[in-house]
């Protein structure tokens, strides 16, 4: 059974999947989809085309999937990708892709730490710990 707080945000079309966990104030976008056994602390936004595997941790603050940092992206659909059983401090920032032929992907069992920022189609393997503040 999910646990969602009242102050989430869920926009239609969102795909959620079971035995989640979604804190106060979480926003997640209608092209989302969340597997099973995620737990998203206080004000996580996930937004864009996202898909996120089972078993995340995803800590207060961080966003996922809003718009590349890109003055060519012109808005056309892309994608980020993200694997099981991660974790992903607070504050984290991870970008769509700014193309629809490659996606963003973070893979499995990788520790994110705080502050860190995963630009447009950046492709992070398996097994993986980013340290604090790396761009």
């Amino acid at each position: 059974m999910n646990m969602i707080h009242p102050t989430a945000i869920i926009k239609e079309g969102a795909k959620i999947g079971s035995n989640c966990e979604i804190g106060p104030y979480c926003v997640i976008g209608e092209n989302v989809s969340l597997g099973d056994d995620n737990i998203l602390h206080n004000n996580v936004i996930l937004d864009g085309h996202t898909s996120i595997g089972k078993g995340n941790r995803i800590f207060s603050y961080a966003v996922l999937g809003t718009d590349p940092q890109d003055l060519k992206y012109a808005g056309e659909p892309s994608r980020l990708r993200i694997g099981d059983y991660n974790t992903i401090r607070e504050f984290v920032t991870i970008n769509r892709s700014n193309q629809m032929q490659e996606d963003t992907v973070l893979g499995s069992n990788n520790l994110i730490m705080e502050y860190v920022h995963i630009a447009h189609n950046c492709q992070i393997g398996s097994n993986c710990i980013i340290a604090n503040v790396v761009q």
